[in-house]
This record gives C-alpha cells, sequence and structure tokens, in this order.
C-alpha cells in the first residue's frame, strides 16, 4: 500500500507539474481559454479577470504538484487536490456533453485534447486521488511546518514571477504552430493522397399514403416520387479527414484585398506588427511604430504590415489619437492570436518562413539600429509629400530611388541579437527546472534518511 501511495504521489505530481508548467509558460493562452469559457457560459462581466486567472491556475498546478511530490502538508495539499480535481472533473463531464468549448485547454497547446478525453483523462487519475485523500490525516516525519511552508511560498512566488516573465516577454517555449523556423505556405499544403472527411447522409421521405416519414441512405432511398415525398437530409461526420497544421492563415489589406499570397512569395524581409485588439494595445508601441512603417520608403527588400482585427471605427480612433503614419491590414482574432502572445507583437517573415518573433518590449527602435536611420526616413517622408509637386515638374516616380538601406545588411544582426535572446529564455528555463531538481532531490534525500532510522 504505501508503494502504491508513493506511485500515486508521482503520477499525480507529474501531470499538475505538467499541466502547471504549460499553463506559467503561455499566460495569455490560459487567459484567452478562460474568455472562452466565460463567454460560453454568460459570464463577460469576468473577462477582465482572465489573465490574473490564467496565471493564478498556473501557479495553483504547478506548485500543488512538486508539493505532493514533496509530500510537504499533506493534509492541506489532499484537501486541495480533493476539491480541485472533484470540481474539474464535473466540469469536463459537463464540457463533454454540451461541448460550450471546444477543448478545455488543461495541458495548453502542448497537448489538445477534446473534452471526452479530458473528461476520461479525470476519471483515469480520479482513483489516485481518493487513494492520497484518504491518507490525509496519516502522521508523518517531515521537515517541520515552518520550513516546509517556507519552501510552499517561495515556490508560489518564483511560479508566480516566471508566468509574469512570460506574459510580458513571449512563452519560453512555442507548442503553437507558427513557431520560428516555420514554414506558413508549406503548412497550408493539403497533399494529393490525404484522407478526406467522410459523411454519413440520411434522407428522410414521406410516404404519401401512411403519412409516415421514414430514413433513408443515399444507397436505399426511394426513387418513386409518386408515393414518396422528400423532406430533408442530414449528414454526420463519420471520420475526419487530414487536416493541415496551418488552415486559417489568410490577411486583407484595408481595401478587403487579399495579400496572403504576395506576402508569403515575398523574398525580402516582412515585419509583421500584429496587434489583434487595438483598444488594448499599448499606445506607445503603436506610435514607436512608425518608424519602422516608414522605413519601408528606404529600405527595398522589407516591407511592413500592421495587422489588427478590431473593426474599423476602432482602427479609425487609434489612428487619430496616435497620430500613426499607417493603415492596418485585418485577419481573424484567433489567428493573430495564435501567431504571437503579444498586443502588439512582431513577426519576421522571409520567403513564407517565420525567422523571428519579438514581444513589442523586447523589440528595439530604429534609432537603436543606427542614429542616423529616424532623419533618413523623415527626410524621405518629406520628399514623398513633395510628390505632387515633383509630378507637376515633370518628374516621372520610377526616378524617384530611395532605396538607400538594405536590411540584409544593416540590420538583422541587432535585430535578432540570437545568441542573447535563445540564451537568455534557456537560462530562464534551465533555473526553473534547476529549482525543481534541487527540491526534488532534496526530498529524496530525506526519505533515504528516514528509512535508515
Amino acid at each position: 500500500m504505501n508503494l502504491l501511495r508513493i506511485i500515486s504521489r508521482i503520477i499525480i505530481g507529474i501531470v499538475f507539474i505538467f499541466s502547471g508548467f504549460v499553463k506559467m509558460i503561455d499566460p495569455l493562452g490560459s487567459a484567452f481559454k478562460f474568455t472562452d469559457y466565460f463567454n460560453a457560459f454568460g459570464l463577460g462581466f469576468l473577462n477582465d479577470l482572465v489573465l490574473p486567472l490564467g496565471i493564478l491556475l498556473s501557479v495553483i498546478e504547478l506548485v500543488l504538484g512538486l508539493v505532493i511530490i514533496l509530500g510537504y502538508q499533506r493534509k492541506v495539499a489532499y484537501w486541495v487536490l480533493m476539491v480541485f480535481m472533484s470540481f474539474f472533473t464535473i466540469l469536463t463531464l459537463f464540457l463533454a456533453i454540451f461541448d460550450p468549448v471546444a477543448d478545455c485547454g488543461c495541458f495548453g497547446d502542448a497537448i489538445i485534447l477534446t473534452n471526452w478525453q479530458t473528461f476520461f483523462k479525470n476519471v483515469f487519475l480520479m482513483p489516485f486521488v481518493l487513494l492520497l485523500f484518504s491518507d490525509r490525516n496519516r502522521k508523518y516525519s517531515g521537515n517541520g511546518s515552518i520550513f516546509e511552508w517556507g519552501i510552499i511560498v517561495i515556490l508560489l512566488v518564483a511560479v508566480a514571477l516566471s508566468s509574469a516573465y512570460s506574459h510580458r516577454h513571449l512563452p519560453l517555449i512555442d507548442f503553437r504552430s507558427y513557431r520560428v523556423g516555420t514554414n506558413i505556405a508549406e503548412k497550408m499544403i493539403i497533399p494529393d493522397d490525404a484522407p478526406v472527411d467522410q459523411y454519413e447522409t440520411t434522407l428522410h421521405y414521406r410516404n404519401k399514403t401512411t403519412g409516415k416519414i421514414e430514413s433513408f441512405t443515399l444507397q436505399d432511398y426511394p426513387r418513386d416520387t409518386v408515393n414518396w415525398e422528400f423532406i430533408d437530409s442530414e449528414s454526420r461526420l463519420v471520420k475526419k479527414g487530414y487536416e493541415p497544421p496551418i488552415q486559417d492563415f489568410a490577411i486583407q489589406d484595408p481595401y478587403n484585398l487579399d495579400i496572403t499570397d504576395l506576402l508569403l512569395n515575398d523574398p525580402g524581409y516582412s515585419l509583421l506588427m500584429i496587434a489583434y485588439d487595438l483598444e488594448k494595445s499599448n499606445p506607445r508601441a503603436l506610435q514607436e511604430a512608425n518608424d519602422w512603417a516608414n522605413l519601408q520608403r528606404v529600405a527595398g527588400d522589407y516591407k511592413f504590415y500592421a495587422v489588427t482585427a478590431s473593426p474599423q471605427p476602432i482602427i479609425d480612433m487609434v489612428n487619430r489619437v496616435n497620430a500613426l503614419d499607417y493603415s492596418f491590414y485585418s485577419a481573424d482574432e484567433i489567428m493573430l492570436k495564435t501567431i504571437i502572445r503579444a498586443n502588439p507583437g512582431y513577426v519576421m517573415i522571409k520567403n513564407g518562413t517565420i525567422i523571428g518573433k519579438w514581444n513589442w518590449r523586447d523589440f528595439p527602435s530604429v534609432a537603436n539600429i543606427d542614429p542616423d536611420w529616424p532623419l533618413m526616413i523623415d527626410n524621405v517622408v518629406d520628399s514623398f509629400m513633395d510628390y505632387d509637386f515633383m509630378v507637376d515638374q515633370g518628374v516621372m516616380y520610377e526616378t524617384l530611388n530611395f532605396d538607400v538601406i538594405q536590411i540584409d545588411q544593416s540590420a538583422l544582426k541587432y535585430i535578432f541579437n540570437e545568441t542573447e535572446n535563445v540564451h537568455s529564455r534557456f537560462i530562464t528555463a534551465g533555473f526553473i527546472l534547476l529549482i525543481i531538481l534541487v527540491l526534488l532531490i532534496l526530498q529524496l534525500i530525506v526519505l533515504i534518511k528516514s528509512r535508515k532510522n
């Protein structure tokens, strides 16, 4: 029985640690899922709380998993575990039956489960939870209440700060389809031999003699239109076909023309500033993008696209209030939230491949790259303002060449700064995992010593 308890602690602990970790590194993803829940249950007035709740959920899950494995404060931990699992088992059963939300998001974007799969996962875990809960009043040789609570507080603070860090920057690990290195066009292709959706169609006919309505398949429906009258039909998905990893990538210009192919086939550098909700975007970040937008006038290998899901009245208001020098392209909100967890965030694309992603806080200004660039841009902007005058004087537009900067040669090293950026993120993730490993080793040492005594 003691071995079974240890196995239960390990299984439950690992599940909660993994679930909490994937939420901790992507708090905005958890916030979006809370929004789905609140909207589905008519609780939209709580949407302002989704981010704190997303962080809180990751803290509870990750710390609870660690505490269960460490064996700290078992009575409190097992009560919290029992309440937590009971609530979510009931909730996932409701979701499985009524399907108000597509997936529960219990493992973030790392592992996508259907509502029924999530419910059965909880059912599988419940016996282990019940075994641990039945052991809640058992006395054990611990490290002392003050020591254990001190470790728990440290863990709570560490996980909360790590989640806040991910929110202010980008997730340490990107589990979504739009990760750096992804060729968007390739991920949208459906192979010729890919399986397609299979449906079962039922046809309903009324017998004109008896008035009885009967159901038929496409193979055995009545051809006799004298005695049978067609009522309606229904189709049921029997087997899901192949779905490409990326299905929804599409961007329209301000005139509602699709520029998706143009963007994905551009051999130059395309910088997307994605602000899925302009009302919640940082105004300073939008204003600082002016130079990046105007840079395309002097850089021959560079294009700038500001993309949002906000409606046109909001776009007009934001443009007017912030004196923006660029227009907004439009795209689906869910797609934009999936591409990058920032509002706004920057995505660099070349030949359809994502080569970089940044939170606006981590993206440099044009002046950071070269102090002379802002002045060059201003001069070109002034020249464009004199365009009508030059045309009146007989100057042909084709002779006006302002391509004096090459992004490929001048800016990429500074923009990417790959070594420092990647290393800092891995160091942060490694530090978190190191703390977890040290705590587990300490607990193992305590268990070994207690067995010897």
